[in-house]
């Protein structure tokens, strides 16, 4: 069994116990392919921009043999003029239930009010409850990852935009059949909110968006127990250990 590195200032600050590999662990791969969103946060004099994207993760491509992550923007975008001064980024992916759970005290207030309300001819609402409190703290996923990496924009017009934009649309376009009470609707879903109007109701599609290709360096995987551990994408990797047992 793989050596788990707990949480100290040491695994948390540093880079010891870090693995060189060709692929991204089987883990990530994995959280990038169940996660709907990402956030990708970008710096540009010292002031950092957090954005929630749509995403499309590809293992390889014609383009690169190393693992990418593709992503639309508008040209006008913060996250645009933060690229064109500072490419390299910094992604937050995970696919837990992100709800948040409501506060014990609170729980119990509600369950006593819940008790006192009942009629003695109508059924408990435990289950119920029980099944909403279990939704709000599950996690499909055990970690979280966050990559590293150097963004560039694709040139316009070029056959590798068409490429990445062709798969990107496939890969963010759902129909209601997909999707929790039809709450959206069929298109293409590019990049989800910039910050101004409705959350999830701007996208970067058509001709003028720009299509961003991150080369990832490297990725730290969190799991909910605190162990962490750090692995570097390299052409050749083996899985060895830099600075640390393997």
């Amino acid at each position: 069994m793989e050596q788990q590195i707990p949480l100290s200032h040491e695994a948390s600050a540093g880079n010891t116990n870090m693995r060189v590999t060709a692929s991204l662990p089987t883990e990530v791969v994995q959280c990038l392919e169940n996660a709907r969103f990402l956030h990708l946060a970008t710096c540009a004099d010292n002031i950092p921009h957090v954005s929630l994207m749509n995403y499309t993760y590809l293992p390889s491509s014609p383009y690169s043999q190393s693992p990418v992550i593709i992503m639309t923007t508008n040209p006008a975008s913060k996250k645009m003029n933060n690229l064109a001064n500072n490419p390299n980024v910094s992604l937050l992916v995970h696919d837990w239930v992100s709800h948040r759970p409501t506060p014990t005290s609170q729980a119990r207030r509600l369950s006593s009010d819940a008790t006192a309300s009942r009629s003695p001819n109508r059924e408990p609402h435990s289950s119920l409850a029980a099944l909403l409190f279990n939704l709000n703290t599950s996690a499909v996923s055990s970690i979280s990852a966050t990559i590293n990496g150097s963004a560039r924009l694709v040139q316009r017009g070029s056959d590798e935009e068409k490429y990445y934009r062709d798969i990107h649309l496939e890969n963010n376009t759902f129909d209601s059949a997909g999707e929790a009470g039809g709450l959206f609707a069929p298109r293409a879903a590019e990049e989800v909110s910039e910050g101004e109007g409705d959350a999830g109701s701007r996208f970067a599609a058509g001709d003028e968006a720009m299509v961003i290709v991150v080369g990832i360096k490297d990725v730290r995987i969190a799991d909910r127990k605190g162990a962490v551990r750090d692995w570097v994408i390299a052409e050749g990797g083996n899985e060895a250990v830099v600075n640390g047992l393997p």
